[in-house]
């Protein structure tokens, strides 16, 4: 205990505060079990930290289940010693890595009421189908990647508050001028290159590498721990990704594509949810059609836009960026997204969008209530026709 006490202290004395994640002001800190979801590389581990500073309770302790610690060591009985030296908060990093802690996890919480769990694991966790039942007992939350707001906090100092959807809608000229003396098209692009992960600060120049790595320990780890998914066919994973990569936006033929990776249909689409779990592809379904786990996507996407140049040699198309930056900064913001009847895409069945380049026209959306075109390549737009990237400040 003691040694993690001291690892503990040494990580909470270097963490710094002066850019805070926007899920730390979201979670309501009062919870006895809090869990923290996210792909890898999206910033959980500092969040906690920064928590635990802000806090200032010195009845707190931070351990990750990686640790070496933890191969003689149970969690439980960690819990245990914590709470008999006076505990109170058990900041938990990495559950997904240590077996069978899901039960673990509940009985700390049922038996010892004085303390607070704040826990972290992989966005893949689905909490209604573990083998004990946490879905009554945590509150969950999920950390995305950086929106474009954040990337300007982090990267330039230039902060914007979080807006609306409506607010960007019916005041984006305004929004646009306030901003255009930071040239938010070259940050934009700069964004959609390698703004995405908060890591891109420590090593700018192996950002794609570290990128490439965090998709292979995605893929090779995280996806391998669920039971139900064959091992085998994981590998097939990479092939479908290139093939997203270099094709996408496209309506998939899902036959076609089974037939191409060598696996039946509905083990595809079941791959598909699970991809998109892990935060490396994003679904759209036709407005009006489910969304559930075995359901056919009647579009794919990359999950964000930094993916292209770690998944492909081929340059991306811009088409594909554009798709992809809108439908991510949407979603991430809680807004419901499917593939519009007409028109490029329905947000929460209420707003009917185009997304193109500056020349985009109004013809495929003339004549519809409540429709607009988010354009790329303008800093400022018109009327119904609003920069693309001004949808990037939503969270």
């Amino acid at each position: 205990m003691d040694k993690l006490k001291e690892k503990s202290n040494i990580l909470l004395s270097q963490q710094n505060l002066s850019f805070q994640r926007y899920l730390l002001s979201e979670i309501n800190w009062s919870n006895r079990l809090i869990c923290i979801l996210g792909s890898r590389g999206t910033g959980k581990t500092t969040t906690l930290l920064q928590r635990m500073k802000l806090a200032g309770v010195e009845e707190a302790l931070y351990i990750t289940l990686d640790d070496i610690y933890f191969t003689s060591k149970t969690l439980i009985e960690t819990a245990e010693n914590f709470r008999q030296q006076g505990g109170k908060y058990l900041y938990i990093d990495e559950v997904h890595k240590y077996p069978g802690w899901a039960r673990e996890i509940k009985n700390i919480y049922d038996f010892y009421k004085d303390i607070n769990l704040i826990i972290t694991g992989s966005s893949i966790i689905e909490m209604l189908s573990l083998e004990v039942d946490l879905s009554r007992r945590a509150r969950v939350y999920e950390l995305n990647g950086l929106s474009f707001r954040e990337f300007l906090a982090y990267n330039q100092n230039v902060i914007c508050p979080v807006m609306s959807l409506e607010d960007v809608l019916k005041n984006h000229i305004t929004i646009a001028s306030d901003l255009n003396s930071i040239k938010p098209l070259k940050a934009y692009k700069e964004y959609c290159s390698y703004g995405y992960y908060p890591f891109f600060k420590e090593d700018p120049e192996g950002y794609f590498i570290q990128l490439t790595q965090v998709v292979n320990l995605i893929i090779g780890y995280d996806l391998s721990s669920i039971q139900t998914l064959d091992k085998q066919q994981i590998r097939k994973t990479y092939q479908l990704l290139g093939i997203l990569a270099a094709q996408v936006p496209f309506k998939p033929n899902i036959t076609s594509l089974a037939n191409t990776l060598e696996m039946s249909r509905s083990t595809l689409i079941l791959y598909l949810h699970y991809l998109e779990k892990a935060k490396l592809i994003q679904q759209i379904f036709l407005e009006g059609k489910g969304m559930g786990a075995m359901e056919k996507p009647s579009k794919l996407l990359l999950d964000n836009t930094n993916l292209f140049d770690a998944l492909s040699t081929s340059p991306a198309n811009e088409g594909s960026r554009r798709e992809c930056f809108f439908v991510n900064q949407l979603k991430n913001a809680g807004h419901q997204v499917s593939l519009a009847k007409a028109g490029d895409f329905k947000i929460d069945g209420k707003y009917t969008f185009e997304v193109g380049g500056a020349k985009k026209k109004f013809n495929q959306i003339a004549g519809l209530e409540n429709s607009f075109i988010a354009a790329d390549d303008i800093e400022i737009g018109s009327g119904n026709k609003i920069p693309l990237w001004t949808l990037g400040l939503l969270y």
